[in-house]
């Protein structure tokens, strides 16, 4: 599972945002988001979760 911290991610429409676009680069993702501490997790490549977090115009932060 790869996991990232997205500190410019603020509303439920980032959340929603996010969600898609990786739902779409990664089928079968599951992604998990936390609003409130900001944190993603997804199942997956992590190259390609980072990539698609930066596509919708996010700064995805990975976390160890």
């Amino acid at each position: 599972m790869a996991a990232f911290r997205v500190p410019d991610m603020t509303c439920n429409h980032c959340v929603a945002t996010i969600t898609k676009a990786l739902e779409a680069r990664l089928p079968g993702a599951h992604p998990e988001i936390d609003l409130e501490t900001k944190l993603v997790r997804v199942e997956g490549d992590s190259a390609a979760a980072a990539a698609a977090i930066a596509d919708a115009g996010y700064s995805p932060e990975p976390v160890a």
